[in-house]
């Protein structure tokens, strides 16, 4: 076989593939790192390939072992759940969702949605890896077995321990849904709205009293609407804004840009998370790379 013949082979798998170790690892960029990994061990090793349970499954143990690999190497992060995740997933990472059917869409869209991710970063490895073979991606016991190179019995009593950490809840999908597309479209202008006139009290309006505020890779975290509110007219409300709404990791998401300068220069990517219309959750990643999203390099004032 030669790169060509196996480039369009395992082009159909990629973007499942990333999405995978995104899961994994937390991480967009590490992600891509870990894919890039996997395709090279394989094309090295696509002569000694058996096809007894097909090249899925091959590539999958492949990107999995080298995801624990990472994960080993980087050692366990303690961190705040709103802090777990490292990185947003763009939705051109996405796309390969699009030729699926719309029931299992919208499961692979809610399988990256922050909270899901956050809270896989609280497993160990091992807990991490065979949740998602097991519920995400479906494979049996047996096969996950083989693919991390253990037994049957240590693969159900991991995913045991992994479901009881994992809880069940409304997904954004759902939420989202709910809205319709009028709704969702709504809360964003109420949102942009609310930090463009720099008006904390409607931001906070928008917030569920338990609502979180985190900014990766910073380690600060503010909860509930008080420290919220402190947080905002401490710091970021003493800047101009304006903000672009996006799409990342399945969820409604913001481009933020502060005046510089004269120039509105990008400063973070707001992906929040809803119950109902109110805002449960920011997390304002500030290394995003802007045009991974679509989203301008900078705004005229």
């Amino acid at each position: 076989m030669d790169q060509e013949a196996f480039g369009q082979l395992v082009g159909r798998l990629r973007g499942e593939l990333h999405a995978h170790c995104y899961r994994m690892l937390g991480s967009d960029h590490d992600a891509e790192d870990a894919v890039q990994e996997t395709l090279l061990r394989a094309w090295n090793a696509i002569d000694r390939f058996e096809d007894r349970g097909g090249l899925r499954p091959w590539l999958y143990k492949i990107a999995t072992n080298r995801c624990l690999t990472l994960i080993e190497r980087r050692g366990r992060r303690d961190v705040p759940a709103g802090d777990a995740v490292q990185e947003a997933l763009p939705e051109h990472r996405l796309a390969w969702t699009a030729s699926l059917d719309p029931e299992a869409r919208v499961v692979a869209l809610e399988s990256v949605e922050l909270a899901f991710v956050a809270s896989l970063q609280q497993l160990s490895p091992l807990q991490r890896a065979v949740l998602l073979l097991r519920d995400v991606l479906a494979f049996a016991a047996r096969e996950v077995a083989e693919q991390l190179d253990t037994t049957v019995a240590a693969v159900n009593s991991a995913l045991q321990r992994a479901r009881q950490v994992v809880g069940a809840g409304a997904t954004q999908q759902q939420v989202l849904a709910s809205l319709g597309e009028d709704g969702q479209r709504e809360v964003a202008r109420r949102y942009v709205a609310a930090w463009e006139a720099r008006d904390v009290d409607a931001i906070v309006a928008m917030l569920t009293e338990d609502a979180k505020y985190s900014m990766p890779p910073l380690p600060e975290w503010y909860a509930g609407h008080a420290g919220i509110r402190g947080f905002l007219l401490d710091g970021p409300l003493r800047s101009e804004w304006r903000f672009i709404p996006a799409r990342a990791n399945g969820q409604l998401a913001f481009g933020t840009y502060r005046l510089v300068d004269g120039r509105f220069e990008p400063c973070g990517l707001d992906v929040v998370t809803l119950r109902g219309s109110a805002i449960t959750e920011v997390v304002s990643f500030l290394e995003a790379d802007f045009p991974s999203y679509g989203l301008p390099a900078s705004l005229p004032r």
